[in-house]
């Protein structure tokens, strides 16, 4: 099947061609062949700082969400809201509902005293 021997004459080979191919090469292709491996070197350098600060970012992520996580647990309480019934969309589409809008400061102002009776001053 495959011969270990037979593989092994044949990378030689192809070594050999890949060398003489290169020996070949003119002084132009040769400096511009140099400056790209210097960059891609230059490049792998910069990235090393990338790294660097890469580490941090897992940290960063778990300590953002536990600050998140603390902000919504101790944030503000709300109070449950009424459930919305089938009368209260009933009472938004007959046509007297429009003169409900018109005074609705009047009922904010009914609220906001009811409120206060109940001793909700905030």
């Amino acid at each position: 099947m495959n011969d270990p021997g037979k593989n092994e004459q044949i990378a030689n080979q192809a070594k050999e061609l890949f060398d003489d191919s290169v020996e070949q090469l003119d002084a132009a292709t040769l400096s511009r062949l140099n400056r790209g491996r210097h960059q891609a070197l230059a490049e792998l350098q910069g990235s090393a700082d990338t790294v660097k600060w890469g580490r941090w970012v897992p940290a960063a992520g778990v300590a953002a969400a536990a600050v998140v996580t603390v902000v919504v647990m101790r944030g503000p309480q709300v109070d449950e809201l009424e459930p919305v019934t089938a009368s209260d969309f009933e009472m938004l589409l007959e046509e007297d509902s429009f003169e409900m809008f018109e005074d609705l400061e009047f009922y904010v102002l009914l609220d906001a005293v009811a409120s206060e009776a109940n001793g909700d001053v905030g």
